[in-house]
């Protein structure tokens, strides 16, 4: 890997998701900022939790010169972010960050797609990406549509509510993890992976209480994707026009199985850009350009309830091309993105030194 630009001193937080990344340029690293010796005219790379746990001492390395601070959590996106830094005081200092998604254009970031490359991380994963054939070869199945909805989110409790008063959840093969979206609601277990473990003690927000306070969701399964026709992906980010690619769209795209993103507008449009294709010789998506996210999300349900009238094996068998050619697009671009990121780092900081 050839870096094309002058390496600043370097120290990592250990625990910062880039630290692998760009561990071989590190002069310093720390897993405790108490005891760590500042290196005055380094750049740090500081995680969340020491971002929270020692604000004021880093603030104020900032207002003297001392350091260059960049926060690093490419796990959020800019509306979680964006109330993170405002709550512990960054939003406006001189602090820079990686984000997992894009930002308003105040903020001095570097985004950093983290759940694009991790997801092939896990070695059941792939082999459940295996089972793609199984998906086209199945054409008659037991549901439409697959639809998995965790932490409560207002377009979520809507996409929920509007789903179910045209009757199509009936069809559907779908979840609810968190009361705030509505009845809370798990898959049959047989449509689970082995690490599920439904030890919840509450009816409120059972997340974390199915794989023993793991990240449950990074973790695929065939099973559902074999016995629907599509994916009804309910991503993080709606309401802002920031594309934050979670977890969520990457599951279909690495077994192969058409989708529908309910997410932020001009979402397909940055997909597209990043090589990927979309279903549109047989999805209406010109819903990604509504700005007016009550809109957006009602167009959505219209075109879900169109395709649930549809010949959905004929709609399978149109689908094909486009997501075996996504599911090796991705699997080239989770090389890439890992590759890429230490010169686009190393640019993002002499950019803006």
């Amino acid at each position: 890997m050839s870096i094309m630009h002058v390496i600043p001193k370097l120290v990592l937080d250990t625990f910062s998701e880039v630290y692998s990344l760009l561990k071989p340029w590190a002069l310093d690293e720390f897993w405790d900022f108490t005891q760590h010796e500042v290196v005055p005219g380094a750049t740090y790379v500081v995680g969340r939790k020491q971002c929270i746990e020692h604000r004021d001492k880093l603030l104020a390395l900032v207002a003297n010169n001392t350091i260059q601070l960049v926060i690093s959590n490419p796990h959020e996106g800019s509306q979680t972010l964006d109330g993170q830094m405002t709550r512990l005081g960054f939003r406006g200092a001189n602090v820079k960050l990686i984000g997992g998604g894009d930002m308003p254009p105040d903020w001095d970031y570097i985004r950093y797609d983290k759940f694009l490359p991790e997801i092939l991380d896990y070695e059941e994963n792939l082999l459940a990406a295996e089972s793609t054939s199984d998906i086209y070869h199945k054409t008659h199945k037991p549901y439409k549509f697959l639809c998995l909805n965790g932490r409560g989110r207002p377009h979520r409790a809507e996409l929920i509510r509007k789903l179910e008063n045209k009757s199509l959840l009936e069809h559907s093969l779908w979840t609810n993890l968190d009361a705030l979206n509505g009845s809370v609601k798990t898959l049959p277990p047989e449509y689970e992976v082995p690490r599920y473990k439904n030890n919840a003690t509450t009816d409120n927000y059972i997340k974390f209480e199915l794989f023993n306070n793991e990240w449950g969701e990074i973790y695929l399964h065939p099973a559902p994707y074999i016995d629907t026709y599509f994916s009804v992906v309910s991503e993080t980010v709606f309401d802002v026009p920031y594309s934050f690619r979670t977890e969520k769209i990457w599951k279909p795209m690495v077994m192969g199985h058409p989708w529908i993103a309910v997410a932020n507008t001009g979402f397909y449009r940055d997909l597209h850009n990043l090589g990927f294709q979309t279903y549109s010789h047989v999805i209406d998506e010109s819903f990604d350009f509504i700005e007016n996210g009550q809109d957006r999300l009602d167009r959505i349900v219209d075109i879900v309830q169109d395709l649930c009238s549809q010949d959905l094996a004929a709609f399978l068998t149109e689908c094909y091309n486009v997501s075996k050619y996504n599911q090796q697009h991705h699997r080239e671009m989770a090389v890439q993105v890992r590759q890429e990121f230490p010169n686009r780092f190393f640019q993002f900081i002499n950019d803006r030194s």
